[in-house]
């Protein structure tokens, strides 16, 4: 017999600042327990050092997080120029320090369109990558280092923001897969002083802007079920970016049967992705076959419900 699942059916995407020093997975819980949620998860880490914009998936809304693990990303970050850490980070070690030249504006932002781009980048050793079945980050810690192949990554854009005599914060558009601290580091070691991190916010992550965005402690103060409702955005904003069809009362039948709903991809083309509806009903995910049905891809298990 079936375990029965602990908590409420709470579906939906919550837009979490996550705080300074929290890891991604202990504010992950901390919010599926001010909701009470039977399952969450999220849809990419954050540094425990970094803060901002961490969606965090509800119930059904964790069948498609995996749509926002391509998604580009834009941080603000505050290198401390002059001192190389061995994460890249303020929490690091000191393992140098160097002069710092002095800085003006226009050289500053001349450095930083070098680096806009795509750019092969080597992910650190601090980071969650494995190694032979084993963290980096273990590693790291144990003193030990490991040869990692680099990865090309895209920066979009590198914008300063503000220059101070030996530091400076930027605000980056990045593709998956960048490390900012790397990022940070690489451009230190191309005005020659080095450097690393010691602020980190990410304001946006594909279609999320961080101004949407509830701290834990404004959470907390939620009260009565109608509050975390309007805190949450609907499942399906997760695959907004995919076309929409609307089926008929029959295609949705054969979809909750599991069946292909036949003459329903209104002209779309073979093999692609297209959400679901039934009236204002969300039902999740199908994809075109090549005699132009419709068949199921993902659905929610409402509308499979719904068959009954």
């Amino acid at each position: 017999m079936a375990r029965r699942r602990r908590g409420l059916p709470v579906n939906g995407v919550l837009l979490l600042d996550k705080p300074q020093g929290a890891s991604s997975n202990h504010a992950l819980q901390r919010a599926r327990r001010l909701f009470q949620a039977q399952k969450a998860g999220h849809t990419g880490t954050l540094d425990p050092m970094a803060t901002g914009l961490l969606p965090v998936c509800f119930g059904e809304a964790t069948k498609f997080s995996s749509f926002l693990l391509d998604a580009d990303k834009v941080y603000r970050t505050r290198v401390e120029l002059g001192t190389i850490t061995d994460s890249g980070d303020a929490e690091g070690e000191v393992v140098e320090r160097r002069e710092v030249p002095v800085l003006d504006e226009a050289g500053l932002r001349e450095t930083l369109r070098g680096f806009i781009g795509e750019i092969d980048q080597v992910p650190p050793m601090y980071s969650a990558l494995k190694h032979q079945g084993r963290k980096l980050y273990e590693l790291a810690r144990e003193g030990k280092t490991v040869e990692r192949a680099a990865r090309r990554v895209t920066v979009y854009d590198a914008r300063l923001l503000a220059c101070e005599k030996a530091a400076f914060e930027m605000e980056v558009r990045v593709s998956k897969g960048t490390y900012i601290r790397t990022l940070a580091e690489d451009i230190g070691q191309a005005l020659g002083c080095g450097g690393h991190i010691s602020g980190l916010r990410r304001l946006k992550t594909g279609p999320f802007e961080g101004e949407g965005m509830l701290s834990l402690e404004a959470l907390e103060g939620l009260t009565g079920d109608a509050a975390q409702d309007e805190a949450l955005l609907p499942v399906d904003v997760l695959v907004a970016h995919l076309p929409r069809r609307d089926m008929s009362a029959s295609g949705a039948r054969c979809l909750r049967f599991g069946q292909a709903a036949t003459g329903e991809a209104g002209g779309l083309p073979a093999d692609s992705l297209t959400r679901l509806y039934h009236g204002d009903a969300f039902l999740g995910l199908g994809v075109v076959t090549a005699a132009g049905d419709i068949a199921p891809r993902r659905l929610l298990s409402s509308a499979v419900a719904g068959s009954a």
